[in-house]
């Protein structure tokens, strides 16, 4: 049987590069900010830096913490047929987890991507995605994010793995993480 990994982490930690080292090595990655931003495209909303947050919070406060999660099981299933390893990349809560773990169980591990908070704003400061804004929209950003247990959900992963140094150093330590689990 194949593993399901999900990777989670504050605004500017790390996610989007963790997930493009495992992509290269041929690993499908499912991202649930993508479904968010996929769903302000939907609503035709002007792309801002609060509207995502506030898009993400009304699905959740419309159809349960877990609706990104619920939305993705069956696509990840499909995807275990024909791959050993799938990675959904930007869980954020622990509604999410509970699904996920209650539906794959041992298959499913968590990984944290660390970074400090001065480390992370100049990051997306420096990405330029619509969703990014000034020190105070990253405050809210990180305050939402947290009150939905991301916070707990980095304490608690399978796998830390931290990213306060340079891109390279950090695509060094992901790989070598990948291929030691990839190993085992």
């Amino acid at each position: 049987m194949g593993r399901v990994l999900a990777v989670c982490g504050l605004p500017g930690s790390g996610k989007g590069e963790f997930a493009a080292v495992i992509q290269r090595s041929g690993i499908p990655i499912l991202s649930m900010g993508d479904m968010v931003r996929a769903e302000v495209r939907r609503l035709g909303v002007e792309e801002s830096p609060g509207i995502f947050g506030q898009v993400a919070a009304q699905l959740r406060s419309e159809f349960g913490d877990d609706v990104l999660a619920k939305r993705l099981c069956d696509a990840v299933d499909e995807l275990l047929e024909e791959n050993p390893i799938i990675l959904i990349e930007g869980l954020r809560g622990t509604a999410e987890f509970d699904l996920f773990h209650s539906r794959w169980g041992e298959i499913f591990s968590t990984i944290a991507i660390t970074a400090s908070m001065d480390v992370r704003f100049q990051r997306i400061q420096s990405r330029g995605r619509s969703e990014d804004g000034d020190y105070a929209a990253f405050e809210v950003r990180e305050k939402r994010e947290t009150g939905w247990g991301l916070d707990k959900l980095i304490e608690s992963a399978d796998i830390v793995l931290p990213n306060d140094s340079n891109l390279e150093d950090f695509y060094s330590l992901c790989e070598k993480w990948l291929e030691q689990f990839q190993n085992s």
